[in-house]
């Protein structure tokens, strides 16, 4: 008997000592082994296999595509000729229909630190000439080139960025910046309605004085 239990005892060790052995003789199991190994592209993997194989790939959406929900894509591009073309593009949201204080909220996140909550073009950023910015941003309510400005022209600039503005495209989709003009225009409009009655006082006054 005691036999038996030292021979069991001694094949016992060795079959422990065997399985410690950190020689691994099978690959072992994963479970759910697609979780563990994607065998899909993963997003940012190197393009490199599929340059070799002729496929053109670069991670963007095709020319032209529209997000979900989203307005049709401004019909010109960022050139010269596409700055004048701009100047037949109307504002395919109807003013009576479009949520002002939303698009005045849109505005202030994102034109106002430049142009000033009163769009006189003293924002934060500028502040009279003691701000951090170089260049003083315009005044969108009286300043002849932005007051007269159509709004495709508008649109493209906000679009594509002008001069030291940049594009804000990636910020405001199709719809909002349109929504921003239309809030712009509205303000310019209020603007040019206060100024008609101050000038036919002034000639009033004129007239009374000179007597004519």
């Amino acid at each position: 008997m005691k036999k038996i239990l030292i021979i069991t005892g001694c094949a016992a060790m060795v079959v422990a000592a065997v399985s410690c052995s950190n020689v691994r003789r099978e690959e072992g199991r994963a479970y759910m082994p697609d979780m563990s190994y994607s065998r899909a592209y993963e997003t940012y993997a190197s393009t490199e296999a599929l340059d070799k194989a002729g496929v053109f790939y670069n991670a963007r959406p095709v020319e032209g595509t529209i997000a979900r929900g989203d307005m049709a894509a401004y019909p010109y591009k960022n050139d010269s000729a596409g700055y004048v073309m701009s100047a037949n593009v109307k504002n395919p949201l109807d003013p009576a229909v479009v949520d002002m204080k939303e698009a005045e909220r849109l505005y202030l996140v994102n034109c106002g630190i430049c142009h000033g909550t009163k769009l006189d073009g003293n924002g934060p950023l500028w502040k009279g000439g003691d701000g951090p910015f170089p260049n003083a941003p315009r005044n969108l309510l009286t300043d002849p080139v932005v007051a007269n400005m159509a709004e495709g022209t508008m649109f493209h600039s906000v679009t594509y960025g002008k001069n030291t503005m940049g594009s804000y495209a990636s910020q405001l989709n199709t719809k909002q910046r349109w929504m921003v003009i239309a809030y712009v225009k509205m303000k310019q409009g209020q603007g040019k309605t206060t100024a008609a009655p101050a000038a036919a006082v002034a000639d009033s006054a004129k007239a009374t004085t000179t007597g004519k």
